[in-house]
């Protein structure tokens, strides 16, 4: 795809969250009329650009998107929250201030995962959050004078976000809160949606990668037949043929890699291209430059 294709989608990318507000993928493939893999790159680009930016909520398995200054759209995707996240969400906004100590443990476990909408901040060594929208500035001072309960349960170890009000003694990224025993501790810990933040972010690197070799060679993508996190495979127009390439995500292919790209054009009835992150062992190149002008191969009866 061209440079300047791809600075045109881009742009229009921008055009849409301006005059839609937050948006899904799914939504910017729609509009645009392009698959929702071409979508998510191009939304992965303007962010690692810091163009836009993402949310914490997912829908589903995907983030919403959305440009600086459109924060207050993302209440639409609450209705998306987990349970206890949402009735958190529902707490706090009604109330707009809420003091962290005086919340069960599983509201204030879920308070520190809606990110979006709840932020924390310090008055007199206490933690209290507010909603979002609601700016310090209106905080009650008389709140402070509620006397607080003496911890009775093990104090832990919390990561707080990183996300506090100006103006507020900083809060550190680690506290020593009386929220929970060890038991609901341990559950805290687990981080499978950073894992798999993690790989998604290295699967949308790599198309990246590839859509930018394939731009430098003057290769139009036409269209994507396979993604996954070890091979892509796409249907692009190169010199004016249509071929079918297949990307491997590894420095090594190998002949059953080669058998695989070749079954698969041939059930499309195309030529194909391969790309891997490195050369291909000597005796594959060797056999390729063996069989490139072998007619066939017949039994003597």
């Amino acid at each position: 795809m061209a440079n300047q294709d791809t600075s045109q989608i881009k742009e229009k990318i921008m055009q849409i969250l301006k005059r839609k507000g937050p948006s899904l993928p799914v939504h910017i493939a729609t509009e645009l009329n392009i698959s929702m893999l071409f979508a998510s790159a191009f939304l992965s680009e303007l962010l690692s650009e810091k163009k836009i930016k993402i949310s914490y909520l997912r829908v589903g398995s995907s983030p919403v998107y959305f440009i600086l200054g459109q924060e207050l759209g993302l209440e639409r995707y609450s209705q998306y929250l987990k349970s206890k996240e949402k009735e958190a969400f529902l707490l706090l906004k009604e109330k707009e201030f809420l003091r962290d100590v005086k919340q069960l443990p599983a509201i204030r476990v879920a308070l520190r995962s809606i990110n979006d909408f709840a932020i924390p901040f310090k008055k007199n060594e206490e933690i209290f959050w507010r909603y979002f929208t609601t700016p310090e500035s209106e905080f009650k001072e008389k709140v402070i004078l509620t006397p607080t309960r003496t911890p009775t349960k093990k104090s832990v170890l919390l990561t707080i976000p990183k996300k506090i009000s100006s103006g507020s003694e900083p809060i550190s990224t680690k506290q020593e809160l009386d929220i929970f025993d060890e038991k609901t501790e341990k559950k805290t810990k687990k981080t499978p949606i950073k894992k798999k933040e993690a790989r998604k972010k290295q699967d949308n690197k790599f198309f990246i990668k590839v859509k930018e070799f394939l731009s430098k060679k003057s290769i139009e993508i036409l269209d994507i037949e396979g993604f996954s996190k070890n091979e892509i495979i796409l249907k692009v127009n190169s010199q004016g043929k249509e071929k079918l390439l297949i990307a491997y995500n590894k420095k090594r292919v190998n002949d059953t890699d080669i058998i695989k790209a070749h079954k698969k054009a041939s059930e499309l009835s195309l030529s194909y291209m391969v790309l891997s992150l490195g050369e291909p062992l000597k005796k594959l190149s060797n056999l390729i430059e063996a069989v490139r002008n072998l007619e066939n191969i017949k039994k003597i009866e």
